[in-house]
Parts: structure tokens; sequence; C-alpha cells
């Protein structure tokens, strides 16, 4: 029988991929990820991609919080706060655990659990321990759901510093002098820690730049110009982390450069200069975020120093095993040679941050960035690649 003449059903229209923007978290960077997440919500393209925001508060309570980017912004030098956005103060979003489900389910007290849909790819904009140290990638890897950004070992080693000097190290990039403090040297004998720091300063010199080990966006970090503010820049330091980092300064100019995941491998951008802050010691929390001091892009570099750092960068992303994203900071010697300071697998990623600027500068637009990220995502599988 001719099936020609019978009435067809309409074709069901094409889902959009559904992004899961989460962001918040327990660290001390809480307030600048809800400040990326804002930018990221604002440029993602909605005609593409439906769009869930989840934020983390600070206790760790997973919320479903108002799609509202404009919120999301620092007013009187205030950073904003995933519970004034929470739609719930008891509510809470439950990823799924099964990898043959995306399903995401909303739950209150009292009431019965709500589906959410299912997620395609997570966005993690969450900076610090507890979201960019491969502790959420672990979380998503279990869950069977593709994400941006680095997997669980790339993010562990690019939150700590410590580790992240030491990969480097054994493939041949160039690091500065550094001591490690671990909690039970600092409990067990201070003055056996203190004179490891001490000789590092009889060695390079003062100042010293006293760290958390694994933190960022510049917090707890103290610039140390003489032993008698030492304890106190450890106390500060040991408030973020338990272990911290101690490096000799580096005389040279502060250079990043952004990496970005293509199709055919990583790519770097232009990079940019950050100069020496006038209203500030150095480059700290305030200078990146409240006063926004800004950077010089493209840096004015020679065509040599650009093609080296961005080799040093790629270079950098691959000897980590990072995917998507790195920002990768540097400084260049006053003998004319790139020493690797850090990389940022998730780095501050508002429309004026560095990351966005160098590729802007690049070429890429901020809302075209956003989308390259969430295609590399679901161009992977989870597991093991």
């Amino acid at each position: 029988m001719s099936t020609e003449n019978l009435p067809q059903s309409p074709e069901q229209p094409a889902r959009k991929p559904r992004v899961a923007v989460v962001f918040g978290g327990r660290s001390s960077e809480h307030g600048i990820s809800v400040v990326t997440a804002g930018a990221v919500l604002a440029a993602i393209d909605r005609t593409k991609y439906d769009v869930l925001p989840i934020g983390i508060t600070r206790d760790g309570r997973w919320a479903l919080t108002a799609d509202e980017p404009e919120r999301m912004a620092i007013t009187d030098r205030r950073t904003p706060d995933v519970e004034e956005l929470a739609e719930s103060s008891e509510g809470g979003v439950v990823l799924p655990v099964d990898p043959g489900s995306r399903e995401v389910v909303y739950s209150e007290p009292g009431s019965v659990p709500k589906a959410l849909g299912e997620v395609d790819v997570v966005f993690p904009v969450l900076h610090g321990p507890y979201g960019e140290d491969g502790t959420l990638q672990g979380l998503l890897e279990l869950s069977g759901v593709p994400y941006v950004g680095s997997g669980v070992l790339a993010s562990a080693v690019g939150q700590d510093k410590e580790y992240m000097k030491r990969v480097f190290t054994s493939f041949g990039l160039k690091v500065g002098p550094y001591v490690v403090i671990r909690p039970r040297e600092w409990e067990q004998d201070r003055s056996a820690a203190r004179k490891k720091i001490v000789d590092l300063a009889g060695e390079h010199g003062w100042p010293l730049f006293v760290k958390p080990a694994r933190a960022g966006s510049s917090i707890g970090i103290t610039k140390v110009d003489e032993l008698s503010g030492l304890d106190e820049a450890i106390e500060e330091a040991r408030r973020h982390d338990p272990k911290i980092l101690v490096e000799a300064a580096l005389r040279g100019r502060e250079i990043e450069c952004g990496v970005l995941e293509f199709e055919e491998g990583p790519r770097a951008s232009v990079p940019a200069e950050i100069p020496p802050p006038t209203e500030h010691a150095y480059y700290d929390f305030e200078a990146k975020y409240i006063d926004s001091t800004p950077g010089i892009v493209p840096a004015p570099l020679t065509a040599g120093e650009t093609a080296e750092v961005q080799r040093l960068a790629v270079e950098a992303f691959e000897a980590a095993s990072c995917e998507g994203l790195v920002r990768a900071d540097f400084f260049l010697t006053e003998d004319g040679e790139f020493v690797i300071n850090e990389i940022n697998t998730m780095p501050g990623f508002t429309p004026i941050s560095m990351y966005p600027q160098m590729w802007q500068a690049s070429g890429i637009s901020y809302p075209e960035l956003v989308d390259r990220l969430v295609q590399a995502a679901l161009r992977r599988s989870t597991g093991l690649r």
C-alpha cells in the first residue's frame, strides 16, 4: 500500500544543546566566579543553546539561581554572592550519578523533586579549590557529562603551584626559585621552616612573595620586604591554604598569553603585558578586579619575543595535559629569558579580564570565545582520552 498520500507527521525540531553554567563555590574566589558567570550568561548565544544557571553557595549547596547576568556584577567595590541569586534558601540541584542519564533534578524539603531536563555540557566557571582543582571535574567524569576546560589531572596540576612547577621543570620549562612549606613543617618545627625561607632570601634577596599553594586571583599573597613581616605573611597565606609557596622576586616584565583549543590543536593568542600598578605594591586582587588595572594588548614585544612566548604557552598547555583553555603567565627577565610563573586552567573570564582581551585582539570576540569553548567540550567524551 502506498503511503504517498497519507498525512505526514511534522518533524520535531532538533533540541538545542543545554549548557549548565556552574559558578560560585566554596573557595575564597567565590565572588569573582559569580562575576565571570554573569559575563558568560550575558554572552552565550541563546538561539543556539539552552542555558541552566547553577550556583554553588559558600557552604557547598548547589542552588538553582536566577538567570539575571546584570545582578552578577561588582558594585560598590563588592563582589556578588550565590546566596543573593538563589531561588530558594534550602532547595538543591543534583547532578546524575549514572553516566547513562544526564537528567538534573531540583528538590526542596517537603516537596516532590522536579526534573530540570538533561544537561549536555557543563561550563564550570569556578576558580580555586572545590571547582578549578579537579574535584568538580571528577564529579562530572563520574556523571558522564562533558564539560568546558581541563580534565582532572590538568586541573589539579594547574591549581597546585608546587606540582605545577615540578611538571614544568620536568618538561624543560624554566621556573623561578621557590620553596614549599607543608602544613606539618610549620606546625611541628617553625624554626626549621622559617630557615628554609630565610635561606631562599639569602641566596636571591628580598622581597619574597608568600602565597597559598592552591589559591588564585592573588588572594592571600603578601609581598615581604624583610624578615620582620614573614610570620604575618605566612599566617595570611595559611588562612587560605595550609600549604604555602614562597617565591623569590623576579626582575622583569610580566607577560601573559592565552591558549585556546581549536579543532586541530591548541593555539596561542597575542600576548599581553601587565604594567606595574601605580596604586598597589604588585598585581593583587584589587588591582585585577576592583580597580581594573589595564593591561597592554598586544604586549610591546619584538616579533621574536612574541613567537617565543606563544611557543612556551602552548608547551605549558601540553605539558600539563590541558584542554579547552589556559592563561600562561611569564616574566621576561632583564637578560631576555622567559620564565613561566604559572598557568590558570580557568582564568579570569570577565570581558575586562586579560584572557578574553588577548583573544579579542587576536580576532575572536567574547561571544565567539564562549561558543568555541562549549563546542570543544561537546566534541570531547568523558573518561580516558
